[in-house]
């Protein structure tokens, strides 16, 4: 219930207010007067006269009407505070600072409760309680420094842990990012992360609101709607990072803690953000990266040149961004030669400069193409910068490189090199030119350019006033080149915001529900059944026989030609007991392993199916609470087992979710073929994929299923084994 009383207030009275700074309620006084809050600022302090200028009321009872109530007081006398405010002073938004409700007792709970059926009952506004506060451009409501930059591009930032949150905007200051909102959500009580995000998609207007927002998330106690109002927002031109907390079982239990919330699967986590176009981070300072990205323009190739006087860095970026996906490609195809020192350390290699005359008979040859070369570029570069340079890409123009070869490099990466979408300049300490200057030249480029640059400014201790300069001419910057490449490719890897359509082609609903309801016994149902469930989704299946009569089998056999497999029918993991048996070519064969698999313990029976061969694959599904089917993919046999290497997306997927999901595999090269063996059908498999995540769309009862393997050739995709348990 967010309201203008919340966002842009005419008056605003501080309970608990104090001349002590080193207090909440002291903080906030100062921040709100440091921040030229325009309205009228009231304080309630029955101790004190006058709080840091501002003449205090000693009693709630003398303020006048006013908007918005800050409380920083004890939990226990929040209620009653909130009731008067409400009824007798017209408050129609209250921020509470104070801990000790529903995040620590049962008793605090109770407190809690009260204060939000009072601000329903008036349509008021509750941010927290346990929270430091709402900032932005109208009121800095916060009791924390530091304060960034506020700017209406900046960034909106969503916390739901308030010292979490200035950890995240002290990451962001020293980088130059600037914001336009911060939200402390505290325990949520009435407005979470999801509602912030409706409001801003309810009220968005793309010339004036920013297009960055941030999220610290501990609790998402509203998936659908995150997602919805998310990708809404990422549909109008926004972009999105967030960090989930508690994805592991340890941060479960720490993340429950804090907050008194649970944490969901990491599976299920994943599978939302990628469905909305989120980009996951997993520190504070990848988020801060990420966010500092988005203020640039957008990244349109995935070829990168690296400008530096250090060959270090540009090397260990070089690294990183190859090992993210994306290229440092060379800028030339002549030889290099490596330089030698004299005690045999090898340098970082250097091209072969070209004669004169070598270089003009590369211009007359390139001449009678449409464009000169790069390598010809790279070349005519290489004269203009000292000897010793190296144009290779990285392009090291040394340390003894002056503010002009620097501009003239990134001139040349603009404007001559066509393969390059983006530009990377690391430029700190050298001790031998004026770093202003050089800035100077960056700010000016950055400016020009119609590629991105990334400023990667190392140098914070022994050139923070430079870089500070820098900062404060809108600028953001990058001092850890391998932080700046592990978000690019997380960035870069982010598929975009998917469809709500639901893809039911092919899928029979009515006959899965008569199937369903049918079923009257939790747990994993018999092969029969899942045929029948896999076949409403028009999954194919390999032919097979289940019976508990030896005679049967065999003369399915027979019918359908061996070689067979025999599997156990009973225990949930045939493999673990010795109930599988592989390339049975006989009827004698196939009698021996029927007899020995009905001793197994727990077996009802054997099924035969015909064997096939193929590349094995995996689909599985599992039911979470609140998000409904993970639904993941990948590799079978021993890639889901042992190597983890599978993919996640939320039922229902669309086409394009499942090749994004099958595209992001390690082991996507043996599904599209290497080392001369064809690939699989891939189009039919992603087809299987959006089938199954359609069935389980209208199937909250199957909480769990897995498809493994399936066999695939470059013809077809056939689930062999399947078992699904419904609860």
């Amino acid at each position: 219930m967010i309201n203008e009383q919340l966002l842009n207030p005419e008056s605003i009275v501080v309970i608990g207010g104090s001349n002590n700074t080193h207090k909440p309620g002291g903080a906030i006084v100062r921040n709100l007067l440091n921040g030229d809050y325009q309205g009228d600022l009231r304080v309630v302090n029955p101790k004190e006269d006058n709080i840091q200028g501002i003449k205090a009321f000693h009693d709630v009872k003398e303020i006048p009407q006013t908007d918005l109530a800050i409380l920083v007081v004890a939990a226990k006398y929040c209620p009653d505070y909130v009731d008067y405010l409400c009824a007798e002073k017209g408050v129609r938004a209250f921020i509470i600072i104070s801990a000790g409700f529903g995040e620590e007792t049962k008793a605090g709970a109770e407190l809690e409760q009260r204060i939000l059926d009072t601000c329903e009952k008036y349509g008021a506004a509750l941010i927290g309680p346990n929270c430091i506060g709402l900032l932005n451009r109208n009121h800095h409501s916060v009791f924390t420094l530091p304060i960034p930059n506020l700017d209406p591009k900046g960034a909106d930032f969503i916390s739901g842990s308030g010292a979490t949150a200035v950890f995240i905007l002290e990451s962001a200051v020293i980088k130059g990012l600037k914001f336009n909102s911060v939200w402390s959500i505290g325990n949520g009580k009435q407005i979470g992360i999801e509602d912030v995000l409706q409001y801003m998609d309810d009220h968005f207007n793309p010339e004036t609101d920013s297009l960055v927002k941030l999220l610290y998330v501990e609790n998402i106690s509203n998936p659908d709607k995150l997602l919805y109002y998310a990708s809404r927002l990422i549909r109008k031109g926004c972009r999105i990072a967030a960090i989930k907390a508690g994805s592991s079982e340890s941060g479960s239990r720490a993340a429950s803690s804090h907050t008194g919330a649970l944490a969901s699967s990491d599976a299920a986590v994943e599978a939302l953000f990628r469905k909305a176009g989120i980009v996951r981070c997993f520190s504070r300072e990848e988020l801060t990266t990420v966010g500092c990205i988005f203020t640039l323009p957008p990244l349109k190739g995935k070829n990168f040149a690296i400008v530096t006087h250090a060959g270090g860095p540009g090397v260990m970026l070089t690294d990183a961004l190859s090992k993210g996906g994306l290229n440092v490609p060379s800028l030339i195809t002549t030889t290099e030669t490596t330089k030698t020192t004299s005690n045999g350390d090898n340098m970082s290699p250097q091209a072969e400069v070209l004669p004169e005359k070598e270089l003009s008979k590369l211009s007359q040859l390139s001449s009678e193409k449409t464009e000169l070369s790069s390598d010809y570029y790279a070349q005519e570069l290489k004269t203009k910068l000292f000897p010793g340079s190296s144009v290779a890409n990285p392009i090291d123009f040394l340390a003894t490189g002056t503010p002009e070869q620097l501009g003239t490099v990134i001139d040349y990466c603009e404007h001559k090199f066509d393969q390059i979408d983006a530009i990377a300049v690391i430029y700190g300490t050298p001790g031998l030119t004026q770093l202003y200057e050089a800035y100077d030249v960056l700010d000016q480029k950055i400016r020009e350019c119609k590629k991105p640059i990334f400023p990667i400014l190392p140098s914070l201790h022994t050139a923070g006033p430079e870089v500070e300069e820098f900062l404060k001419k809108g600028h953001v910057n990058f001092s850890d080149e391998v932080t700046l490449a592990t978000a690019l490719s997380q960035i870069m890897k982010t598929p975009q915001a998917s469809p709500f359509e639901v893809e039911l082609y092919g899928v029979d609903i009515t006959r899965l529900h008569q199937i369903i309801s049918g079923i009257h016994q939790e747990g994993y149902i018999s092969p029969d059944l899942v045929r029948e469930i896999l076949s409403c989704a028009g999954i194919p299946l390999v032919p097979e026989l289940v019976s508990a009569s030896k005679e049967e089998l065999i003369a399915f056999a027979e019918k359908t030609g061996y070689p067979v497999v025999a599997k156990v029918v009973g225990p949930v993991h045939k493999s673990d007991v010795g109930g599988v048996t592989l390339n049975i070519r006989t009827a004698e064969h196939l009698a021996l392993e029927f007899d020995r698999m009905m001793q197994i313990p727990d077996a009802t029976g054997v099924m035969v199916q015909k064997m096939l061969k193929g590349t094995e694959l995996f689909i599985g599904a599992k039911y979470e609470e609140r998000f409904g089917h993970v639904v993941l993919c990948g590799l079978g046999g021993i890639f889901v087992e042992v190597l983890k290497d599978v993919s996640s997306g939320l039922a229902p997927l669309s086409y394009a979710e499942a090749y994004s999901m099958i595209h992001s595999l390690r082991g996507y090269k043996i599904i599209k073929g290497t080392r001369g063996q064809k690939g699989i059908n891939e189009q039919k498999y992603a087809e299987i994929i959006v089938r199954l995540s359609t069935l389980l769309r209208f199937a909250t009862e199957i909480k769990e299923i897995d498809i493994n393997p399936l066999l695939a050739d470059d013809q077809n995709v056939i689930a062999v084994d399947a078992r699904i348990r419904i609860g």
